[in-house]
């Protein structure tokens, strides 16, 4: 009997942790990059596309709702010397609301792309509404231009003292982590000079940007 009792208790126990396994498995990661963008209050709805006849709005928007993108640098390792090397930064150009269109990073001489950026700083920077809800939303694939995401070229550079305190609060706010990583690894502010901008948001090839018309758009 203690046997029958003890193999029940743990048919029970067993069946008790797949469901929470299953649950946490198939319900949207809630905040960055899950069923509610992570910087407007989970009641509210993402921010409506702008029409995409207006590209400088779209890549504005584009910017503005991401809390990371893929920056694509000139690698220095000695197995892939000279190719190119993406990593995912997180990334922000303000608080919620009130995008600067400037995106700027917490960076570490730790890390890889960093390396890559002291050697030669020009990089390449591609966000993506799939990392919000509006995507899933629609049916759209990641790679279809319907899913829009954007390409910005530039040069990485380190901000300056003035500039501090705006790069600290727009990071900090958005990414909250970012203040509790350890001060050992040197972090220190940067951000991308965009030069060229590229918008993809529908069929028939990418729209260019200047980066006057870029910055010259009012955020609402």
């Amino acid at each position: 009997m203690a046997g029958l009792a003890r193999g029940s208790a743990r048919a029970l126990l067993a069946a008790l942790l797949a469901s929470t396994l299953l649950a946490l498995l198939v319900s949207p990661a809630r905040g960055r990059g899950g069923r509610d963008h992570g910087d407007w209050d989970e009641a509210s709805l993402l921010p409506p596309l702008p029409p995409r006849e207006d590209a400088a709005r779209v890549a504005r928007f584009v910017t503005h709702v991401s809390d990371w993108g893929a920056l694509a640098t000139i690698s220095t390792l000695e197995a892939v010397r000279g190719r190119p090397f993406a990593d995912v930064l997180s990334l922000s150009d303000g608080p919620a609301g009130a995008g600067s269109g400037v995106p700027y990073f917490y960076l570490s001489p730790l890390q890889l792309s960093v390396s890559n950026l002291q050697e030669n700083p020009y990089a390449t920077l591609t966000m993506t509404l799939a990392q919000t809800n509006f995507c899933k939303k629609h049916g759209f694939d990641p790679q279809s231009p319907l899913c829009a995401h954007i390409i910005l070229s530039g040069a990485v550079t380190k901000v300056n003292e003035t500039e501090m305190d705006i790069a600290k609060h727009s990071l900090f706010i958005r990414h909250p982590e970012m203040k509790t990583w350890p001060s050992s690894h040197n972090w220190f502010f940067a951000k991308l000079n965009i030069t060229n901008i590229w918008v993809l948001d529908y069929f028939g090839g990418p729209k260019i940007v200047t980066p006057e018309e870029y910055y010259n758009v009012t955020v609402q």
